[in-house]
């Protein structure tokens, strides 16, 4: 049992503690979430915004559908918004007597212009997305964070990749997490897979179905490192990881399934408020890393009455280059300025992070293209002694429309840790400094204060031209 390889680490420590582990590699995050399936006994359940087929995503299919296979009881919720040609390869998964598989807050026309004009004629509950990203094993191991299940989380694309952060949590904690998945699994808008198939699905005998997607899904071959097999190697891999952990107190928030009001898109989350808290209190520091970045008036009036008594607030968030949206970085064009006139420090994640390419080198042995990172993690030190990793970016999506994940941990450590690790990407070589010259043009360099650019570094004319359009509209809340 799982659970006994935990007990004599709990012993150590109080029951209201709980152990963590800090996952910033993508490979660390595939390899821990592989040796979780191993090692499972009972249950897997994995809750998703994303999980492509790729890759990883087919292996890690793959080894849920072998767990399933073992006896495991394997539940899996994703998000609908990003399901496409999918659903049919879900239903099949769910045809297997261990596995289920629900879709969150479906599109019911599934394709064309049906799709679209359903969304908008439904857009207050269409644009309300599940954007949790959860995996819990036997109710003893779990891993909250902001990766999605993609060859670009995990290290592994030699076409973009995506700087994350997940945290690996054992103990008392996994109870809450494993709450927030089974609320969402009960909710009203949590639909069966094969609701959604328009097709009449035949699983009478789904048994030569699946056996043909367990040869053509292991994909082993294609991975760029060794994951551990068998419950052995899963169980061993485990035990490193508990002999490596920072006990601590912790507290897990989430957003609860469906709104008070599907209509009402203006009021606050229950996520954003405990973020919000907790910035507030702080007495000397914040570090911010977030993949994307758009503060309402009321933040940017909280970030000036901090700033105005000296704490310190930094940003990490994507420049305009690395963002894979030009519509997420409108919005956080359109009010850059107000925030470096409140006192945040801008840092723009570059598309060629030196320090990140260095690792990708190691993980992927080849060469990777010129300009193919991004920033994706959802990380807060509050004064260095007080940590947040979970779903939730500090934009207007996350705070009003999206339903997020925030796991708070009180360690020094832990805090200590990820503030030298987002610290690390300041450097020259890894982001560009944003600062207003004369209070109202804006200029970008290194830390250092040498300009390099006059305009959004490293994009064109046209680029630039978009992004402008539109700012024109006050968008920002649905991007």
């Amino acid at each position: 049992m799982l659970g006994q390889l935990l007990e004599p680490f709990q012993k150590e420590h109080s029951p209201t503690e709980s152990g963590f582990y800090i996952l910033n590699s993508g490979r660390q995050a595939f390899l821990e979430r592989a040796a979780l399936i191993e090692a499972a006994q009972k249950t897997i359940d994995v809750q998703y915004y994303i999980w492509n087929p790729d890759s990883s995503g087919n292996y890690l299919a793959f080894r849920l559908l072998l767990a399933a296979e073992r006896g495991v009881k394997v539940r899996i919720l994703l998000d609908d918004f990003n399901l496409n040609e999918n659903v049919n390869r879900l239903a099949l998964l769910d045809s297997h007597p261990n596995i289920t598989v629900r879709i969150y807050n479906p599109s019911f026309a599934r394709k064309g212009l049906l799709k679209w004009l359903g969304f908008l004629k439904e857009f207050s509950r269409l644009n309300r997305r599940m954007h949790n990203k959860i995996f819990v094993v036997d109710g003893v191991f779990g891993i909250v964070g902001g990766r999605n299940i993609g060859d670009e989380y995990f290290d592994m694309s030699e076409a973009h990749n995506l700087r994350d952060r997940d945290i690996f949590a054992a103990g008392t904690i996994v109870k809450n997490i494993a709450a927030n998945f089974d609320a969402y699994w009960n909710s009203s808008w949590s639909y069966p897979v094969k609701s959604l198939i328009e097709d009449t699905f035949d699983d009478s005998n789904p048994g030569n179905e699946l056996q043909a997607l367990l040869k053509q899904s292991d994909g082993s071959e294609m991975l760029q490192y060794c994951p551990p097999e068998g419950s052995q190697q899963g169980r061993e891999r485990l035990h490193l990881i508990l002999k490596q952990m920072t006990w601590a107190e912790a507290e897990l928030i989430y957003d609860n399934p469906v709104p008070a009001d599907i209509n009402d898109l203006d009021a606050y989350s229950i996520t954003a408020k405990s973020i919000s808290r907790k910035i507030g209190d702080s007495q000397k520091e914040v570090l911010i890393e977030s993949a994307y970045c758009v503060l309402s008036d009321e933040q940017l009036k909280s970030i000036r009455d901090l700033t105005s008594r000296d704490v310190a607030v930094k940003i990490l968030t994507n420049s305009m280059a690395a963002n894979d949206l030009v519509t997420n970085h409108a919005g956080y064009a359109r009010t850059r300025k107000a925030m470096l006139q409140s006192g945040i420090k801008l840092y723009e994640f570059r598309p060629d992070a030196r320090t990140f390419r260095e690792e990708l080198k190691i993980n992927i042995h080849s060469e990777i293209k010129e300009n193919d990172v991004a920033l994706h993690s959802k990380s807060i030190v509050f004064d260095r002694k007080t940590l947040y990793i979970g779903s939730f970016n500090a934009n207007l999506r996350s705070a009003y429309l999206n339903f997020e994940t925030v796991l708070i941990v009180h360690s020094p450590k832990l805090a200590q840790e990820v503030a030298i690790d987002i610290e690390t990407y300041f450097q020259p070589g890894n982001t560009w400094v944003a600062w207003l010259k004369d209070n109202r043009k804006l200029a970008w360099g290194d830390q250092y204060g040498v300009e390099l650019y006059n305009h959004e570094p490293e994009t064109s004319f046209l680029e630039r031209c978009q992004s402008v359009l539109f700012r024109l509209f006050p968008l920002e809340k649905y991007y």
